[in-house]
């Protein structure tokens, strides 16, 4: 009968502490969105509808703003002037804003919408897709025309996946 007990509520703690853990996370998740829909509403947006990507675009690439949005590379260009460049993380530990770039296509349509009154909306199409070493800056350049640059991990984490859009005039 003792062994019973000890059993009984050793599980139900355990159940509990499970519960615990998985509200935690829970509520992490649920005030990370609550955020995302903040920045929505006051930043620059990324869309990708074919990949359901919506982001919103902060200025700077530190972690802090990683961590929670897309960000903007400073001394890049302007939303539809120059290699407007911008970052964000392909991870499950941080803001997972392009969790499913692995899976654009030459062709699909990327929106910028401008944080004005208007939110203008600029639209790139996707030009070029390919892999640099962290080191290889040079994406970051001005080309001399009107673009959007998207730099995110691998999924291992060791490269840079590129993203280039020319914009739609």
């Amino acid at each position: 009968m003792k062994k019973k007990k000890i059993l009984f509520w050793a599980g139900l703690l355990a159940m509990l502490m499970g519960i615990a853990v998985l509200g935690v996370f829970g509520w992490k998740r649920i005030s990370r969105e609550i955020e995302k829909q903040r920045l929505l509403d006051t930043c620059v947006v990324l869309e990708i509808p074919d990949l359901n990507i919506k982001a919103p675009v902060m200025d700077g690439t530190e972690h802090e703003v990683l961590s929670k949005a897309a960000g903007h590379f400073p001394g890049t260009g302007d939303l539809g002037e120059g290699n407007y460049c911008i970052a964000g993380h392909n991870s499950t530990i941080y803001a997972e804003i392009f969790n499913e770039m692995k899976h654009i296509e030459i062709g699909m349509e990327m929106y910028l919408y401008d944080n004005d009154a208007d939110r203008t909306q600029y639209t790139y199409i996707v030009t070029k897709n390919f892999i640099v070493e962290p080191s290889e800056t040079w994406v970051l350049e001005d080309f001399g025309d009107d673009r959007l640059t998207i730099v995110t991990c691998t999924d291992d984490g060791t490269q840079r996946q590129i993203v280039v859009g020319e914009l739609k005039k």
